[in-house]
C-alpha cells in the first residue's frame, strides 16, 4: 500500500508541476478545427476520432490538434516517459484516479503564488537523498490528520518566518 500511495503522489505531482510549470491567461473561445487543417502525422495519431471529428465541440477539436502537435514534437524518450506515465494512471483504480482529479483541482484553484509554493515544495522534496524521502514520506503517512495539520502549520511559519529575515 506505501508503494501504491507512493506511486500515486509522485503521479499526482508530476502531472502538477508539468501542467503548471508556467501560468498562462485563460484560452481564448476555441474555434473549430477542419480535419484537413492538420497534418498527415496529426491525423494518423487522431484516427481514432476521423470519422467523429466533425461532431465534436470546437473546444475538444482544438484540444486534440495542440495535443497532437506536442506529442509529435517530443522526443522519443520524453514519449515513452508519458506513455508509462499513462500507462500507471490506467493502472489505479477509479477511486484513485479520482481523489487525485480532485487534488489537481484544488492545487489548480490555488492563487499563482500558493502555486509557486506547492511547485517548490516538490522540487525541494525531488532534490532530497531518497533515504530522506523515504522518512519523510513515512512521518507523513504514520501522522494522524491532526499531526499533520501540525506539520503544515509548522512548515507556513517556518516560511513566514525565513521571509521576514531574508527578503527576495
Amino acid at each position: 500500500m506505501k508503494v501504491f500511495r507512493t506511486v500515486a503522489a509522485i503521479a499526482l505531482l508530476t502531472l502538477a508541476v508539468a501542467a503548471f510549470a508556467q501560468t498562462a491567461p485563460p484560452p481564448a473561445p476555441a474555434q473549430a478545427v477542419a480535419w484537413s487543417s492538420l497534418s498527415a502525422e496529426q491525423q494518423q495519431l487522431l484516427r481514432p476520432y476521423s470519422g467523429q471529428w466533425q461532431g465534436l465541440p470546437p473546444a475538444r477539436q482544438a484540444a486534440l490538434a495542440r495535443g497532437s502537435a506536442s506529442w509529435l514534437a517530443m522526443p522519443a524518450q520524453q514519449r515513452a516517459l508519458a506513455r508509462e506515465r499513462f500507462q500507471q494512471w490506467r493502472a489505479l483504480p477509479p477511486e484513485h484516479r479520482a481523489m487525485m482529479r480532485e487534488r489537481l483541482e484544488r492545487f489548480r484553484s490555488l492563487p499563482p503564488t500558493e502555486q509557486k509554493i506547492v511547485r517548490d515544495n516538490f522540487h525541494r522534496f525531488q532534490s532530497l537523498p531518497s533515504a530522506q524521502r523515504r522518512v519523510l514520506q513515512q512521518r507523513w503517512q504514520s501522522a494522524t490528520p491532526a499531526e499533520r495539520h501540525q506539520m503544515v502549520d509548522r512548515a507556513r511559519a517556518h516560511r513566514m518566518h525565513g521571509a521576514d529575515h531574508h527578503p527576495n
